[in-house]
Formats: structure tokens, sequence, C-alpha cells
């Protein structure tokens, strides 16, 4: 196969089979969120939950990544991310369904739980088998990775209010399941075989006592808040607090994730342009008058222009906070970039709940004008990005 071959110092061509099939596997793993994305309203609606309880929900959600993306790096020093990888997506296949169908309250919190835990299990598995994948074709791929990550979450979101409002809630489901199957199916006979690693010394991980990887972390901590709120709350905001229909209330995490994914498809080429930190001050303002056109929209349509606007500003702050931690001097990459990771998914993962308690009392659209103060966060660490030009990825 194409992507075990490797000649040393040279670059494999640009497309491989192993490339297209782990690109596959981000795209089916972002068309599943983003068909959750349009479903969340009726979901709270069945479960008959209020804002602060679909938070908690949202919670068990992150709880579950949160448990299982360790899980995940354990078994793929075990058995090599190609096996974890699929056993993953094949797992997290039937859970759209089991969204859809739950009855009540505690079987749709163990959904929500095996729905988050797989989601970001094979998120890892797939980062995992994408630096492989880097690793036998010598050459910079993960920023493209992430960009269809974002265009399956374009396709799953944008298509979805208008297929629920044709088929049905469960029509949708049973639709994007079989959507997910098909990306599965085709990338499944060519994901890069790497080699499991478990008789890999393992090493006392202490904590870095240094500033620099914790600030970095805290950097995509605050990036990542507010790809969040777009993603758990957005529809929400727009269906009871716009009056949207359900098939506009679908666009404004589609708007999202298409000027995510095409600022990410490009975001290799900005960076090495403008450099780190240039980039991330430029993406950084996008967000911030995203987020306060959002908040601020008088209807609808400008709310999901803002929406869009704060997609082209975060779809390259985390990459740019990933790379950063990589070529931090004196520090292992992977110990840093652990604490940048987890730092900024527990963000992702876990600050909706909050979101939803205080939406609760003063509404979504004061905390949309409320988080650009985390993104003013992000400008003022913006100098700590010249380290991302150390590498020659795109990050995350």
């Amino acid at each position: 196969m194409d992507s075990h071959v490797s000649t040393p110092g040279a670059r494999s061509g640009f497309i491989t089979r192993s490339r297209a099939a782990v690109s596959l596997l981000f795209l089916m793993n972002g068309f599943v969120v983003g068909c959750w994305a349009p479903k969340i309203p009726d979901f709270a609606e069945r479960l008959a939950l209020t804002k602060f309880e679909l938070g908690l929900m949202i919670l068990v959600f992150g709880v579950g990544s949160l448990v299982m993306m360790p899980i995940a790096g354990a078994q793929i020093a075990k058995h090599g991310s190609r096996v974890v990888v699929q056993v993953l997506a094949v797992c997290l296949l039937p859970l759209l369904l089991a969204l859809t169908l739950a009855p009540n309250v505690p079987t749709g919190a163990i959904s929500l739980f095996l729905f988050g835990g797989f989601i970001g299990a094979m998120d890892v598995a797939m980062n995992a088998n994408a630096v492989s994948v880097e690793k036998s074709m010598r050459r910079a791929i993960m920023s493209s990775c992430h960009a269809f990550w974002s265009l399956g979450g374009l396709i799953g979101s944008g298509l979805g209010g208008i297929v629920i409002s044709k088929l049905g809630i469960l029509g949708h489901a049973q639709l994007a399941t079989a959507l997910a199957a098909i990306f599965l199916a085709v990338a499944w006979p060519i994901i890069l075989a790497d080699p499991p690693h478990p008789d890999t010394k393992k090493e006392k991980t202490k904590l870095p006592m240094v500033p620099l990887p914790w600030l970095l972390g805290l950097m995509a901590l605050f990036s990542m808040v507010p790809e969040g709120a777009v993603l758990d709350w957005g529809a929400l905001y727009l269906r009871q607090e716009m009056d949207a229909s359900v098939a506009l209330s679908g666009l404004g995490f589609a708007a999202f994730s298409a000027t995510m994914a095409i600022m990410r498809f490009g975001g290799d080429l900005v960076r090495d342009r403008l450099g780190g930190v240039k980039t991330l001050r430029i993406c950084t303002l996008f967000a911030i008058v995203g987020m306060l056109l959002a908040g601020l929209a008088p209807n609808a349509e400008i709310a999901i222009l803002g929406f869009a606007f704060c997609g082209i500003g975060i779809s390259n702050m985390v990459p740019i906070a990933f790379s950063a931690a990589g070529n931090i001097p004196g520090l292992k990459p992977g110990i840093a970039i652990s604490v940048v990771t987890t730092m900024g998914y527990s963000g992702m993962l876990v600050a909706p709940s909050l979101i939803g308690f205080v939406a609760e009392h003063i509404g979504f659209a004061v905390v949309f004008m409320a988080l650009p103060v985390l993104l003013i966060v992000v400008l003022l660490l913006s100098k700590l990005a010249h380290y991302a030009d150390g590498t020659t990825g795109g990050g995350h």
C-alpha cells in the first residue's frame, strides 16, 4: 500500500490512500457531531428539559469524552490506532438513533454519555492515525484533517434542519446513520495500519513547572469555550430567542463550520505567510466581532452571519496553540501538548453546562456578548504564538 512506503528523506505524493482514509474518519466524526446540533432542541423538548437541565445533560456528554479519551490512548498503545478507531467508529454509529429514541432522562443521559465518550475517544484515535500518516508521508496533513472535521460538521448541521423538517426526527437519524456508515465503509480497508507500542517504557509523567504550557492551555481553553457554545447552544438560541424555523436554526452551526472548514484548509498557507502571532491576532479579532454580532443580532439571519465570522476566527486559534505547545524549548512536546489539549477540550466539553445555567437566568444573547472577554485574554497572550512558527505543520 502506498501509505507504508516511505523513502528516507523523501515526501510521498500529496494524496495517498491512507490520507484519504483518515480524512474520511474526520469527516464522519464531524458529520455525526453536526447531525447532533439541530437535534438538541427536539431532545430538550421531548425530555421536558429546562436550559439548566439541558446544560447538565451536555455536561454528561463532556464527562463521557473526558472519561473515554485516556482509555482510547491506552488502547492505541496496545493495539495501534487503526484497530481502535475502527472499533470506536462502529460503536458510534447507532448512537444518533439511541438519542432520538430515548424515552426518558436516564436513557437520554446514558446515550449522551456514550455519544460523548465515543466521539471523544474516536477523536483521539483518528488524530493518532493522522500523526502516523504524516510520518509515513513526510508531509503535514493535520490542518486539512481538521478541515474535513469541520466540513463534516457543516454537512451534518446544514442538512440537519432541512432533513428533520422533511423526514421527521427519526427519519433524519436513520439517514444520518446510513451516511456515516458509508463514510466508514469506504475508509475501512485503506486506514493506515500503524504498529502498536506495547513495550513502550512508561515514564513518570510530571506536570510542567514552567508557566508557558499552562498559558498556552489557557489560550486553547478560552478559544474552545466559544466553539462549544455555538455547537451546543446556537440552534436553541436561534429557535427560542430569534424565533427561527427548524431548518433555519440548524444553519447557525453550519455557517460556523463552513467558514471554519474553509479557513482550516488554507490555515497552513496563511500562517506560513503571516506568522503565528499575526495570524492569531487577526483570527481572534474576527472571533470577537462574530460573537458580538451574534449576541447583538436583531434577527436570526444576522446571528448566523455572526457565527460565520466566529468560525473564521476560531478556525486557526486552537491549531496555533497546539503547534506552539509542541515547540516549547526544553520541554518534551508530548507533555506540553497533553496539558494544552486537556485544558482546551475540557473547556469545549464542560463549559456549555455552565452556559446553560447562566442562560436560564439572563438569556443566550447576553452570554454571546460576554464570551469576547475570554477572547480578549487570548489576544493579550498572542505573543506566545511565535513558538508555533517552529513547526511546518498546521496543528490540530
